[in-house]
């Protein structure tokens, strides 16, 4: 279930929008200020944030710079203007589209979908400030590259883009290795040991994330 983050000073408009997207099977978290959002978004993994331009104190601009400087969560900015000035300022800022109030839900709907078909094809998967990019074959945390091996490469890539699934040793070494190889689990083992050693050195929390299950193999949980 994808988590969508409101972010609104009016209490009314979140529970607007969350009415919208729970029948469409969206688990809704909720920020009723700028802060609120960056704190929930630097503790939890969100698949998209609805982010209201005019709050007080702080107010969209801000929130989605700041939200930009640790994180490339999809951004749709909510607000009362349409002026296309705002538009501008809005992208250029890192958001990923803009819908202006008040908005058809079914339009409101359909730009959120269209962003998740965009992200479906992405070779970049991003957790925690943790960044994996398939077309430069790298990982980075906190903007720092972590130097792994391509098997490693290979092994946290679909971890990370199948979380909260068990994988055996025997199924991992058929996907990493192939069918036709001749390696063992306890080379999985040593794979495991080597990128959470790597991870650790960066202050990564990896074994929060990198679960053993008994008797069975891996996986990776939010």
């Amino acid at each position: 279930m994808k988590k969508v983050l409101l972010v609104d000073d009016e209490i009314r408009m979140i529970d607007l929008l969350s009415l919208y997207l729970k029948p469409r099977g969206y688990h809704c978290l909720k920020a009723s200020s700028g802060k609120a959002a960056i704190e929930i978004l630097e503790n939890e993994t969100v698949n998209l944030v609805l982010l209201d331009v005019m709050m007080p104190d702080m107010d969209g601009w801000i929130t989605c710079k700041q939200i930009r400087e640790f994180s490339s969560v999809p951004i749709i900015m909510l607000t009362a203007r349409d002026q296309k000035s705002d538009v501008v300022k809005g992208l250029n800022l890192g958001a990923d589209d803009y819908i202006t109030k008040p908005f058809d839900e079914n339009e409101l709907i359909a730009r959120i979908e269209s962003i998740f078909r965009r992200i479906k094809h992405s070779s970049i998967i991003e957790f925690k400030q943790l960044i994996w990019n398939e077309d430069i074959r790298e990982v980075y945390f906190n903007e720092g590259r972590i130097s792994l091996t391509p098997k490693e490469f290979t092994l946290i890539g679909l971890l990370l883009n199948n979380r909260n699934r068990v994988y055996s040793r025997e199924q991992l070494i058929e996907k990493i290795w192939g069918f036709d190889t001749n390696t063992e689990g306890r080379t999985i083992d040593s794979h495991i040991r080597n990128i959470r050693d790597k991870l650790r050195q960066v202050d990564f929390p990896i074994d929060e994330h990198l679960l053993s299950v008994w008797g069975v193999g891996y996986k990776w949980v939010d």
